[in-house]
């Protein structure tokens, strides 16, 4: 698998990565067998790197991460995983601080199995955290103590990108960037890539939407945040088909279809066009099953696409999506 340079961490990663919020909750139950076997299969495809959160399934993404690398004896076999911090308590800005990002990194090195985290970000953090010093300060510290080898930060908004790309010690920013979400493409990337910061592409199957497998009649769990946050009723609506209506985005995923390159899946279509973006480190799909891991993975082998295709995307952007999304991230 190509292999690009994660920002100021300074390490190599395949392209294509891994999303483990599906191991932990809010997508229906995953067993831990189901969740090995993910895995593993992604990582015989290639994958180098995993992205958690310490809110997923309380820990539980983490410790089966742990238990996984523990298993395999990938624990120097060059995989980086990632986690994130900050929602396990209210997102109240007075609650970032030293003390409690200490407290919460120790839980997730406890959680991995490691003594030094390979990357812990901020866990898209209310807006306010962003300009305070003192926060950024607590994590130079967190890298000075050893507790985290880098950090950065999952954002909601391009602004709030554009100011964390601007802290010296951020070494990535993770934000949501696909085929429905494309203010990224010119008002973030090439700050990112101005400044040395990795950038790390969440949701980018925009919940499975640009996966071409739903219609109107798909019907998600009662556990699943496709049922229970599509008005942003638990966290921001953004997280949950990219903020995009549901109706709106089959249409979208629709006129999108014919575009997909002989012998791909959508899904590879949506991977390769966000690995086609200058600027992008790595993407994040989650998956549920092995084969669908295999079949993320597989999306870096498809050839760059054409311009006529990237057009294309913008232009179905255009007519569908951007006026009820682009100004609101």
């Amino acid at each position: 698998m190509e292999q690009r340079v994660l920002g100021r961490t300074g390490r190599s990663v395949g392209v294509v990565g891994l999303g483990a919020w599906q191991l932990g909750a809010d997508w229906g139950e995953v067993s831990e067998d189901a969740a090995l076997a993910v895995l593993r299969a992604a990582v015989d495809s290639g994958v180098t790197f995993i992205d958690t959160a310490d809110v997923y399934g309380d820990g539980r993404s983490e410790k089966l991460i742990a238990r996984f690398v523990s298993e395999a004896g990938l624990a120097s076999a060059g995989l980086t995983v990632a986690t994130k911090m900050g929602r396990r308590e209210p997102l109240d800005p007075a609650n970032y601080t030293l003390d409690n990002f200490r407290r919460w990194t120790d839980r997730s090195r406890t959680n991995l199995g490691v003594d030094t985290l390979d990357l812990v970000q901020l866990h898209c953090p209310p807006d306010p955290v962003f300009d305070s010093d003192r926060v950024f300060d607590g994590l130079d510290t967190l890298v000075a103590e050893g507790r985290a080898a880098a950090y950065g930060v999952s954002v909601e908004t391009c602004s709030q990108a554009l100011r964390a790309i601007a802290r010296p010690g951020v070494a990535t920013v993770q934000i949501i960037l696909n085929m429905l979400r494309l203010k990224p493409v010119s008002e973030v990337l090439p700050a990112a890539a101005a400044a040395g910061v990795g950038i790390i592409a969440r949701v980018p199957l925009a919940s499975g939407l640009l996966s071409g497998r739903y219609d109107e009649h798909t019907e998600f769990g009662q556990d699943d945040h496709r049922t229970y946050n599509r008005h942003g009723e638990a966290f921001d609506v953004g997280e949950t088909f990219s903020g995009v209506d549901y109706r709106t985005g089959l249409e979208a995923v629709r006129r999108l279809l014919p575009l997909t390159p002989h012998g791909a899946t959508t899904a590879q279509f949506a991977l390769r066009w966000i690995l086609d973006q200058p600027g992008v480190s790595v993407v994040i799909p989650g998956a549920r099953n092995a084969a669908q891991a295999r079949g993320n993975a597989a999306a870096a082998d498809l050839a760059p696409l054409d311009k006529s295709t990237m057009d294309a995307v913008a232009s179905v952007y255009d007519d569908l999506i951007r006026e009820s999304v682009h100004d609101r991230w």
